[in-house]
């Protein structure tokens, strides 16, 4: 694989938890197949395959694009060992030449029975990419980090960090922590709607990852409450992590993201119908329209 460079991941991707062509039919593989498609042709930077993709999914994503930056967001490495992945990416990697980012994570304590020693897991396995034949080098993978001992393991070990659920003061101390050089792409969750109605779907979504303790406790790091995790999220709360209204507002949001330290900003579409599972493709045009020369 080749290093990518920060431009290689542009100012603005797309994230999205609907890109699995292994958790469907040919109908809903050629859906993702023609929305990515898509996503390229309106100039987003980099798409990232949410919710624990397996490798197969990457591959299919490279598979039907031709220039634009495919990253997972993020392999759960409890889920496949670092000597499968290395050996399947070598053959995705064929087909993207150097566009493909390996993106990695532990995931969460409830989701995982194994789940034990994060930190400590994620040294071994990247220390099994190093070693495997063809390896994953640094410069080929970034890390999911929210606190500081994952933050400085992705600027010594990867590309930089991809930190999911997160608000710009986090940004801005993950860029002090990550230093000058290491890619910082947070994830930041959008709904296109009227502000009152663009929470409620946001709680729906908020409420399940409110249970997992890595992310209460980096936002509890933030000055935020227990309270605030009440009721599926404070409006303070909902507010700090997502872009609720309209694209202008997205526009704003993300370049407040980019102003604290971000290099690249990953905005995962949430619509109340779809429940985030869906491929937005009317919202994606939206935004490419609003971002103009600026994706």
């Amino acid at each position: 694989m080749t290093s990518l460079t920060h431009e290689a991941f542009g100012r603005v991707g797309i994230w999205s938890g609907a890109l699995h062509g292994s958790r469907t039919d040919d109908t809903g593989r050629k859906a993702i197949a023609e929305a990515v498609a898509e996503l390229e042709e309106l100039g987003y930077g980099t798409l990232w395959i949410g919710g624990s993709p397996s490798p197969d999914d990457a591959a299919a994503v490279v598979d039907a694009t031709r220039t634009v930056t495919v990253a997972t967001g993020i392999l759960n490495i409890w889920s496949h060992t670092a000597e499968e992945v290395a050996a399947r990416i070598a053959t995705v990697e064929e087909a993207a030449r150097g566009r493909f980012v390996l993106g990695l994570g532990v995931s969460h304590g409830p989701l995982v029975p194994q789940y034990a020693k994060p930190y400590s897991a994620m040294v071994a396995y990247l220390d099994a990419l190093d070693a495997a034949n063809p390896s994953v080098e640094p410069g080929e993978r970034v890390l999911a980090a929210l606190g500081p001992k994952m933050l400085k393991l992705a600027a010594d070990r990867a590309l930089g960090a991809h930190p999911y659920l997160v608000t710009t003061e986090h940004t801005a101390e993950a860029r002090e922590a990550l230093g000058p050089d290491a890619l910082l792409a947070p994830e930041l969750t959008v709904v296109l709607d009227d502000p009152d109605r663009a929470r409620t779907t946001a709680r729906n979504m908020l409420e399940m990852y409110l249970q997992l303790p890595n992310y209460t406790a980096n936002l509890l790091r933030l000055g935020f409450a227990e309270s605030d995790f009440e009721g599926g999220g404070s409006v303070r709360l909902l507010d700090a992590l997502f872009a609720l209204g309209d694209a202008e507002h997205v526009k704003s949001r993300t370049r407040a993201y980019l102003d604290a330290g971000a290099d690249h900003v990953a905005l995962q579409v949430l619509t109340a119908d779809e429940g985030g599972a869906g491929l937005p493709r009317a919202q994606w045009r939206e935004l490419a329209e609003a971002f103009g020369d600026e994706l």
